[in-house]
């Protein structure tokens, strides 16, 4: 399949193909339900949101180093370099690292705004230092970076039906809302990375601290505060699918059957979530096989529906309001 669609993509150089194909390989290990849900993008579109996500779990696991092998100054050396070699790449379309060359090659077909590469490895730095967040607005600072960035790096490549000023804030609370509950799902395994990402303050609000939390982690044992917390966190992830999911009508309908599986999806970790009562410190949740793939079965009935219906979307919509149809083409 990776030659199929490189070869829809128009990607012919056979350094740059091997870069992508590299981008691909980290979706299909790292991100189980996006990939199932990248596959039911059209063939052209697939590899550019895979360069996408391979840079961004590239830069995930150098700060997200769970087992520690790297020291802080390691992490914070690698981090410098990818900058430094992004930084090298937006500017000569190259790059050392091949995740850095297919991404370059995708900003460059559709034209995304590099400040969003930038604001992305501003927070994938504050990784390195910062453990907590007071409150919700200090995480949503921080999810800008981490996760809003994401849906607005992926519109340009998705192409919209509308202005895509207008589908904007609706891709970046698609990316928040996945994020949110990634946050969700992994509480026990970024504690231990030290971190807690669930606001302070709501918390606080159900008389739940980071001692607790750690306690509940160390020894397997529940307690109703935490249910409590966990329970208020899940409802105020859905809030954000809730904003996020007119969106889905704004993007080129080839697309919509893709984002809208991950959104299915991802909306399913909750349920699993809910399903083994909040125990997240002590098991990780995951949507069940079976699940999965029945939920990737309708999303390619809906493709082929669209399909046999003999659309005609509109191409993704570029700055200047000027088609960029190139054959390039991937939040968990």
């Amino acid at each position: 399949m990776t030659r199929r669609e490189l070869d829809a993509a128009g990607i012919t150089d056979p350094t740059l193909r091997a870069a992508y194909a590299r981008c691909r390989r980290l979706n299909a290990r790292h991100g189980r339900t996006y990939f199932l849900a990248t596959r039911l993008l059209p063939l052209e579109r697939r590899s550019a949101v895979h360069a996408l996500y391979g840079f961004a779990r590239w830069a995930d696991d150098i700060v997200d180093d769970l087992d520690r092998s790297r020291t802080s100054d390691e992490r914070d050396r690698l981090l410098k370099r990818l900058e430094s070699d992004l930084a090298h790449g937006l500017r000569t379309g190259g790059g050392d690292e091949p995740v850095v060359r297919a991404l370059a090659d995708t900003v460059g077909r559709f034209r995304i705004e590099p400040v969003l590469f930038a604001d992305f490895l501003a927070s994938m730095r504050a990784d390195l230092t910062v453990t907590d967040y007071p409150s919700y607005a200090d995480l949503r600072a921080y999810m800008h970076g981490s996760a809003a960035v994401i849906g607005l790096q992926m519109l340009p490549v998705l192409g919209t039906v509308v202005p895509r000023e207008e589908a904007a804030p609706h891709a970046a609370d698609l990316g928040v809302a996945f994020q949110l509950t990634n946050f969700l799902r992994d509480v026990g395994e970024d504690l231990d990375r030290g971190r807690v990402y669930l606001p302070a303050d709501l918390l606080a609000a159900h008389g739940v601290d980071r001692p607790l939390l750690e306690w509940s982690r160390r020894t397997g044992r529940h307690d109703p505060r935490i249910r409590a917390a966990l329970v208020a966190a899940e409802a105020m992830t859905r809030d954000v699918y809730r904003s996020a999911e007119p969106g889905i009508a704004m993007l080129d309908p080839r697309v919509r059957p893709c984002i809208r599986t991950a959104f299915t999806l991802y909306g399913g970790i909750l349920d699993a979530i809910a399903d083994h009562d909040y125990s997240v410190l002590h098991h990780r949740a995951a949507v069940s096989r079976a699940r999965r793939a029945a939920t990737a079965a309708a999303g390619a009935v809906r493709v082929a529906g669209a399909r046999w219906r003999g659309r005609a979307p509109r191409p993704p919509r570029v700055a200047g309001g000027t088609s960029y149809e190139r054959k390039g083409q991937g939040s968990g």
